[in-house]
């Protein structure tokens, strides 16, 4: 049992071995390029007592007086290239002064250092560290961790960082088998890299590899932005259909043109502040479902708002469109001044619950919020409850019906003011359930209903008028080809190009993309 114990003592006696004490002095040389020296060349020894001197160095908790160099630990004074700990601190100590590109230096070393932790997660944290401003020195140290690593990921981001420091070799072979090894890549990091190199690289061989290697990386970064780009269109598509689905069911049955719809969102954000205040103030612990407790009251308010609209002002006004336009603009400005007098004119915050913040990595700078993930699942729940509203109820059927014939629907008995009114409530409370989507990825605030409807009158337009499927591919339509636009145009020509493109596109099919049926449609 002795022989056992000795033999584990010399096993772990060089983890414990003391630190070349000039390495360390020359943490506190007044040369910065030599402290980066030493910082380098303590990083690659892997040793523990070097990443506590480099942490204690980072922590601004690094002193010197004469040559002795420590590290307080609590009360005591810890020799930092020993680690033991002195009888007292030293007299005259002063502290070792650190600049931005030593803690950068520091910062990559001690992320190399926990490259072998057992922990995955920070490993993970380490690897992602290390991206920016790998040295040479740390080569070694990669290519121990990344012998060692099993994780897909992290491995990745290992040999993304072996081969920045690669790029720094004065060997040209090594430098040619980085550029090679970053031609896989579809990290932007990748792209930065190249580009450094082309503009100093003095070999041809290496210089041509590295143009090549950079198309390779560029082709999948553009597939990446382009992935992105549909994600973030099918999301502002899905916000729009929500905006857009009442008020195809207002203009369908009802024909009118109702320049308030967009303060029916604003009602269901502000909405949503209420009930996440009511949370915090009375049900802390539920605070993460607030969310599901605001749809609900998001439609009330919003429905109950549009049916004594369509009660008071729009039911007098049938017929009379330019009246009626302007009666409805006049409605939003009282409703955007009643929003500014309850709750102020400044925007009001509304934060997502912890299940809905975060993302999904789906790859390299392409991460997919879950926010915006739950309001696209939650568009789609809208919109099949619509659906079976509209096609499975009596209510549904009377709305089909005042749609396509209202004086036939009133002849066989459809009481078509009631259904003026419901179908009204119905549209603004889910323009409602709009703006419980919006809180959740912007402040709320009076204005914020302005810039969806014209919007939303796109939508309607170009789907057809009461026509759901049409609202479908409409909305989601104009959220991609807009999002596409906006990055090669800019948001304003984007928006002009849609506008101009729907312009000539109902001259051409002024009935949209799905006609309603039947023979009094028809003619």
């Amino acid at each position: 049992m002795r022989t056992i114990a000795l033999l584990l003592w010399l096993l772990a006696l060089p983890a414990w071995a003391a630190l070349d004490p000039a390495v360390v002095r020359r943490l506190a040389a007044d040369d910065f390029d030599e402290k980066l020296a030493a910082i380098g060349q303590l990083a690659a020894s892997g040793d523990r007592l070097a990443e506590r001197a480099l942490q204690a160095m980072a922590e601004d908790n690094l002193y010197v007086a004469g040559d002795q160099v420590f590290y307080k630990d609590g009360d005591k004074a810890m020799d930092a290239a020993s680690g033991a700990a002195l009888p007292a601190e030293p007299e005259g100590a002063e502290g070792v002064v650190v600049n931005n590109r030593i803690r950068g230096e520091l910062a990559n070393a001690l992320a190399g250092f926990r490259l072998l932790d057992a922990n995955p997660a920070v490993r993970l944290a380490a690897a992602r560290e290390l991206q920016t401003g790998v040295d040479a020195r740390m080569a070694p140290m990669l290519e121990k961790a990344l012998a060692a690593e099993t994780d897909a990921q992290i491995r990745q981001l290992l040999s993304l960082a072996r081969a920045q420091a690669h790029l720094q070799s004065d060997d040209a072979r090594q430098r040619l088998a980085a550029v090679k090894t970053l031609a896989q890549s579809d990290n932007p990091n990748a792209k930065t890299l190249l580009l450094e190199l082309m503009a100093r690289e003095p070999d041809t061989a290496v210089r041509q590899a590295a143009g090549q290697s950079l198309k390779a990386v560029e082709r999948r970064l553009a597939r990446a932005e382009n992935i992105g780009r549909v994600f973030s269109g099918i999301s502002l598509g899905s916000i729009l259909l929500l905006a857009a689905l009442g008020l195809a069911i207002t203009y369908g049955v009802m024909g009118v043109i109702n320049m308030a719809h967009g303060e029916f969102l604003m009602i269901g954000a502000y909405a949503t502040f209420v009930v996440q205040g009511l949370f915090r103030a009375y049900a802390p612990a539920w605070l993460d479902a607030y969310v599901i407790a605001a749809v609900p009251a998001a439609f009330a308010a919003a429905a109950l708002t549009g049916m004594a609209l369509e009660r008071l002002v729009i039911r007098h006004l049938y017929g009379r469109p330019l009246e009626t336009l302007l009666a409805t603009w006049g409605i939003s400005l009282v409703l955007i001044q009643g929003a500014r007098t309850l709750f102020g004119p400044q925007n009001v915050e509304v934060a997502n619950p912890a299940w809905m913040s975060g993302g999904i990595e789906l790859l390299p700078g392409v991460v997919l919020p879950w926010n915006r993930i739950a309001i696209i699942g939650f568009s789609v729940a809208v919109l099949a409850l619509m659906w079976a509203l509209l096609n499975l109820t009596r209510l549904g059927l009377f709305v089909r019906a005042v749609t396509q014939n209202r004086p036939m629907a009133g002849c066989v008995g459809v009481p078509t003011g009631r259904v003026d009114t419901l179908a009204f409530g119905l549209g603004a409370g889910i323009a409602g359930l709009g703006g419980v989507a919006l809180s959740q990825i912007g402040n709320v605030g009076p204005d914020m209903g302005q810039g969806y409807i014209v919007d939303s009158f796109m939508v309607v337009v170009l789907g057809g008028v009461g026509q759901l499927a049409g609202a479908v591919w409409a909305a989601l339509g104009l959220g991609v080809v807009t999002k596409f636009l906006e990055g090669w145009t800019g948001a304003v020509i984007a928006k002009i190009a849609v506008l101009a493109f729907i312009i000539v596109f109902i001259q051409k099919r002024p009935q949209g993309l799905f006609a309603l049926k039947g023979r009094f449609a028809e003619n």
